[in-house]
């Protein structure tokens, strides 16, 4: 299964992915220097995520895929610092 999945951080942050395998325990790769600095060293010890799958296919080319990823990433704004903690693509000005 291929999914792209949103990521909810407890501060409302978000990163938007997609796994091209359907493991079950990836979250993704957001960028760490952000996520770190938005929680001290305490906040850090404990705390929730939650991961909502916005959409699936047993079958699409991996192409698509990527092309699903970016539509999300660009309707959730999740590359805008404030909002998420997605590196790519670049946010326009």
């Amino acid at each position: 299964m291929k999914w792209i999945y949103k990521v909810t951080y407890p501060n409302g942050k978000i990163y938007v992915g997609m796994d091209l395998t359907g493991t079950f325990r990836y979250f993704g790769s957001p960028d760490a220097k952000r996520l770190e600095a938005d929680y001290t060293s305490e906040q850090r010890r404990n705390f929730t995520i939650t991961r909502e799958i916005l959409w699936e296919s047993e079958d699409a080319e991996d192409a698509v895929v990527r092309r699903k990823e970016v539509e999300f990433i660009m309707e959730f704004r999740s590359n805008d610092p404030t909002i998420g903690y997605n590196r790519w693509p670049k946010l326009k000005a």
